[in-house]
């Protein structure tokens, strides 16, 4: 499979801020998609970069020191290039993080608001089981006697639509809360006896996400440039009445599983089979790029992630349904709420260099 053309060779030295990067940290990140991808080969996306092409470098990642020797095992193993779609180097980034929220296991008078495990007839919806006329889009759907129907959205689920077909994971005190991981697609949630536990996102309604903020914008309750998810939160406090009114405008609804926190420091296992971390995690198209590809983000006007601007070496290790496009991303914060501050005000241009595996392009396949 040739590369799509939208990838322009480029050097090490003309990524800027490539030199001065912490190459180490982003080794730490790979080395993880390493392992995995050695054991269950990652899917190649559509634009050409073929998982088998990573082998080297996943072989040599796990064979390297722990620590050192970073910048020179990346340079080694890849080329860059420049991610420019019709010529065009122009690319955006958003911010996602792990929220932490308290919880119960039980339904108490603060403790209402509940996190579904995946319902009972809730069922994955493929071109073997997609009746005649269902929305292509969608990936799940409900099981009945008589085949695969739409699954209950939002308004419905909200209104007790399941009944007894779900069994709550955990309950939230607060609404937007439980919304906002919804967005995420997971939490740590913190138990009154002190013990924190983790949920993840396991499956949907299959309805597409409408995001608050959008809707805010369009009704002309935000303006469109000041929508963060600070911006989206006051506007929920300043407006309890309305909240409804906004939420269910996303049909959207996530189901999750319970997962552990083996490592406090790392992020949940997304859509990569691996932990993210905190600032060299990269949610991508997965339909277009591969995962555990490099990418160095250029974002000059990015200064959330300590002060300074963002000029990163990330790795592709999720990916979200609003990442769409092949100079598209989503950057991990971390956990807590002082990653949510960060995550919530990522809207910025930057620019995307993959780095590819040289055995790819020793092979000719940008021909």
């Amino acid at each position: 499979m040739p590369l799509a053309p939208l990838f322009r060779a480029v050097c090490f030295g003309d990524i800027p801020g490539w030199a001065r990067d912490d190459h180490d940290a982003a080794f730490a990140a790979f080395r993880r998609s390493a392992r995995h991808g050695l054991e269950t080969p990652y899917r190649t996306g559509s634009l050409g970069v073929n998982a088998d092409a990573f082998g080297a470098a996943f072989e040599a990642a796990e064979r390297a020191p722990r620590a050192g020797g970073g910048r020179d095992f990346f340079e080694r193993h890849f080329r860059p290039f420049i991610v420019a779609p019709d010529g065009d180097e122009k690319g955006f980034v958003t911010g996602f993080y792990e929220p932490e929220v308290e919880a119960s296991p039980v339904r108490t008078a603060r403790f209402t608001v509940p996190l579904l495990a995946v319902p009972d007839d809730l069922v994955k919806v493929d071109d073997d089981n997609r009746p005649a006329g269902f929305d292509p889009a969608f990936a799940f759907g409900r099981g009945t006697p008589g085949g695969v129907a739409e699954y209950f959205d939002r308004a419905a689920i909200e209104g007790g639509a399941l009944g007894a077909r779900v069994r709550p994971l955990a309950w939230l005190a607060d609404r937007v809360d439980a919304f906002f991981i919804h967005v995420q697609g997971a939490a740590r949630l913190v138990f009154p006896d002190g013990s924190v536990r983790r949920i993840t996102y396991a499956a949907k309604s299959g309805h597409p996400f409408t995001g608050p903020g959008r809707v805010l914008a369009e009704i002309g309750e935000i303006r469109r440039e000041d929508v963060t998810m600070q911006s989206i939160r006051a506007w929920f406090r300043e407006n309890p009445g309305r909240i409804d009114e906004i939420l269910h405008r996303n049909r959207s609804y996530i189901f999750f599983r319970e997962a552990a926190v083996a490592d406090p420091a790392l992020g949940p296992v997304a859509a990569a089979k691996v932990p993210l971390t905190a600032g060299r995690s990269l949610a991508v198209d997965r339909l277009l790029h591969t995962f555990a590809t490099p990418f160095f983000i250029d974002a000059p006007s990015l200064t959330a992630f300590g002060g300074t601007p963002f000029r990163r070496l990330m790795v592709a290790q999720d990916t979200g349904s609003a990442i769409a496009g092949p100079a598209r991303g989503d950057l991990f914060a971390g956990s807590g709420d002082a990653a949510g501050e960060i995550a919530g005000v990522v809207r910025h241009p930057a620019r995307f260099f993959a780095l590819l595996p040289r055995p790819l392009v020793d092979a000719g396949a940008m021909a």
